[in-house]
């Protein structure tokens, strides 16, 4: 069919999209990025952070529990707990930021754009919302997500599996040993888990690829469309050469009136020149034509009593080495001076 959209878009299209924010990009991809980055950054330090919120504990039990409660005292209080929690969890803060905008970064590269923040009334209509709530595509969402679960849910259950028997002779243990082998057995699994929704994530950006490429397909008539936009409709522009040659005849026709002579191929081409030793260093083309227009040319110089001289390779030498207003080349001087002479003779001029 004529309009079924089956071709691939044209970068102009790609670029009108991104400028939208429509871009093929995964959710998972930043988010196990993050998951990734914090527990690697447990994994180094973990124990430094532990430190941190053991010691915020002992200023609680040591020092502010013997503290009598005023406003003074409270304030002071809270100020101390914000500012030691939020160093310790700075440097999470920090991963999670630089892991969420790399995942970004690597589906979609530099993008700016104010368009998805615009208000447009779409979005509010409850009939729109809920055709996308009960769509195909929110179908194979919901059956992603539930894949999604189930496959780390094993990845972690796995990694809990084979350390089964550690978990059952932890009552045997010391609390810090039992706490240290938790604490590491947590890390394999987030681990796992991190590790298994970037391979997720992976798969989900070239299916999101997949659906964006296709939802920006074209039909042949709208890369016509994107065409004639782009460059002007071809009907247009040749009405606009058409008017810009009828212009340029008309130029001529009214600089013809100043020829000396009109040099001919006889049929092909017409060049009209023009010559005052007085003002000009050299002959001057002040009209030529070929095929048709040299006709009309030839015809409107013999209205004037013009004197036209057929001379072939000369012709031929100017229409193609000259434009309208150049003076004669150097190489076409001998030519065009004995022709002129040739005229000059014929008026009865002496120059």
């Amino acid at each position: 069919m004529a309009g079924e959209k089956t071709e691939k878009a044209t970068p102009q299209r790609r670029q009108e999209s991104k400028k939208k924010g429509q871009v093929a990009k995964s959710q998972e991809v930043p988010a196990a990025l993050i998951m990734l980055g914090g527990f690697l950054l447990l994994q180094f330090m973990g124990e430094g952070m532990l430190e941190g919120l053991l010691a915020i504990f002992r200023l609680h039990f040591n020092e502010y529990i013997g503290w009598e409660l005023t406003p003074q005292t409270i304030q002071t209080l809270f100020k101390e707990v914000t500012f030691q929690t939020f160093k310790m969890m700075l440097p999470l803060a920090v991963v999670a930021l630089v892991f969420g905008v790399l995942g970004n970064y690597v589906q979609i590269g530099t993008l700016f754009t104010t368009e998805p923040l615009k208000m447009k009334l779409e979005k509010i209509n409850p009939i729109q919302g809920a055709k996308k709530i009960f769509s195909l595509r929110s179908i194979v969402e919901l059956f992603k997500s539930l894949i999604k679960i189930m496959i780390i849910s094993v990845a972690a259950l796995s990694v809990l599996w084979k350390g089964k028997d550690e978990l059952f002779l932890l009552s045997q243990k010391s609390i810090g040993q039992s706490l240290s082998y938790l604490a590491g057995l947590t890390f394999q699994m987030g681990l796992a888990a991190a590790i298994t929704l970037l391979c997720l994530a992976i798969l989900d950006y070239m299916y999101q690829k997949f659906e964006f490429e296709k939802s920006i397909r074209m039909s042949k008539q709208d890369i016509q469309d994107e065409m004639k936009k782009s460059e002007g409709d071809p009907l247009i522009k040749s009405k606009i050469k058409e008017k810009q040659r009828q212009l340029g005849m008309n130029r001529m026709i009214q600089e013809l009136p100043k020829a000396d002579v009109l040099i001919t191929n006889p049929t092909h081409y017409a060049i009209a020149l023009q010559y005052d030793p007085e003002t000009m260093g050299a002959p001057m083309v002040i009209a030529m034509g070929k095929d048709h227009l040299a006709l009309k040319i030839k015809e409107k110089a013999k209205e004037l009593n013009i004197v036209m001289m057929e001379n072939k390779p000369l012709a031929r030498a100017l229409y193609h080495q000259v434009d309208i207003g150049d003076y004669v080349p150097e190489d076409l001087f001998q030519a065009v001076a004995e022709v002129l002479a040739y005229v000059y003779r014929l008026k009865g001029k002496i120059r």
